[in-house]
């Protein structure tokens, strides 16, 4: 656990940067620094390994004053990752990922053990891209490699400055997504800078918005969401809170029951049913696609009434509803399929059960 407790940071008699702040961020947890330019986020995060002193206050980390502590030491128990990356231009990324290690005098063998599971961790082959130069990477590649260099040394903390921030939107979200699934595979501590509120709602376990070196809300996404404490925080958050609170339910707690037809057997098992497709499953019931129940259909056999089903349009339970609106958008659906990693069938979610979600969050408003 990470605790400020009453922290202060002036640069000058007339540059206050932070005001007394006190919070706790938890163990294993993901939280956001977020606020407009200047607003003391980047200052906070800079605190806890002392690139930056504070004035007066006290951090400490699990009951340790960082200020009393061997800095060496206490950097080396915390990875950091920022906004362009830093990687050593002439180091390979085996060797760029390897710093810390060899600080610590790892064994070679260990070393490169550890460089060969982080870039698999990453999403990088380690035949294809241990030898390069970080001039070799695209953006996003190196900044997998700066989020494996993090991770390298296996501290319990890990610091980013916006380090997503430098990449184009479409990079962005696919490195938000592969970051999310290495936070809940690894469950560190972990302080997060941006000034992108979707992306803060993405990733954090909790959120803390700041203003002119306060912090003026601190607490999980869905709260600060349906609950914004001041004026600051409602505008900050955007007018569209209720969409983005979708962004945070998993489909998986809103799956609705569905009929769904063996593709092997007969139209008799669809009987007078009203609705103008069912899902369409083999024996071992995985989705194989849907198919139109209407009467002209059944002039042919089940299989021939099939029509397959692209990859986007089919959700997991861990899929968001904000991403099964979208999708559902994009393909001019009003449900789609919900399936587990095997391809066996769960049921759907449709745009009216999202319209009730919407609803029944304006109604608690």
């Amino acid at each position: 656990m990470i605790r400020f407790e009453d922290v202060t940071k002036k640069y000058d008699e007339n540059t206050l940067a932070v005001d007394s702040i006190t919070f706790e961020i938890p163990s294993n947890e993901l939280t956001v620094l977020i606020g407009p330019s200047g607003c003391g986020k980047t200052t906070t995060l800079k605190m806890i390994n002392r690139i930056v002193r504070p004035t007066t206050g006290k951090i400490l980390i699990d009951g340790n004053d960082v200020t009393a502590m061997d800095v060496k030491q206490l950097r080396r128990g915390i990875g950091y990752v920022i906004q362009n990356v830093g990687l050593f231009p002439h180091m390979s990324v085996k060797d760029n990922i390897a710093t810390v290690p060899r600080l610590l005098k790892w064994e070679r063998s260990k070393i490169d053990d550890r460089v060969h599971e982080l870039l698999q961790l990453v999403g990088l082959e380690p035949k294809s891209y241990a030898n390069k130069l970080p001039k070799e990477l695209s953006g996003g590649e190196a900044q997998r490699v700066g989020v494996a260099r993090a991770l390298a040394a296996d501290p319990p903390i890990i610091l980013m400055d916006e380090p997503f921030g430098a990449v184009d939107p479409l990079t962005r979200v696919r490195l938000q997504d592969e970051f999310a699934r290495i936070q809940e595979e690894l469950h560190k501590t972990i302080v997060f800078v941006t000034h992108d509120i979707d992306e803060a709602i993405r990733l954090a376990d909790r959120i803390a918005v700041m203003k002119a070196g306060r912090i003026l809300q601190y607490d999980t996404p869905e709260e600060i969401l349906a609950h914004p404490k001041e004026k600051f925080v409602h505008d900050f958050m955007g007018s569209d809170r209720a969409l983005k609170r979708l962004s945070r339910i998993p489909v998986g707690e809103y799956i609705e029951e569905s009929f769904a037809i063996d593709l092997s057997g007969s139209w008799e098992q669809v009987g007078k049913i009203e609705e103008e497709f069912v899902w369409a499953l083999d024996k071992e019931k995985r989705l194989v696609g849907w198919v139109d129940v209407s009467h002209s259909s059944r002039e042919k056999p089940v299989r021939e009434a099939l029509t397959e089903m692209k990859e986007e349009e089919i959700l997991s339970p861990d899929s968001t509803v904000k991403e099964a609106l979208s999708r559902m958008l994009e393909s001019g659906t009003a449900a789609l399929p919900v399936v587990e990693r095997t391809g066996r069938f769960l049921g759907q979610i449709s745009m009216t059960r999202i319209q009730e979600l919407t609803r029944s969050d304006r109604e608690e408003k």
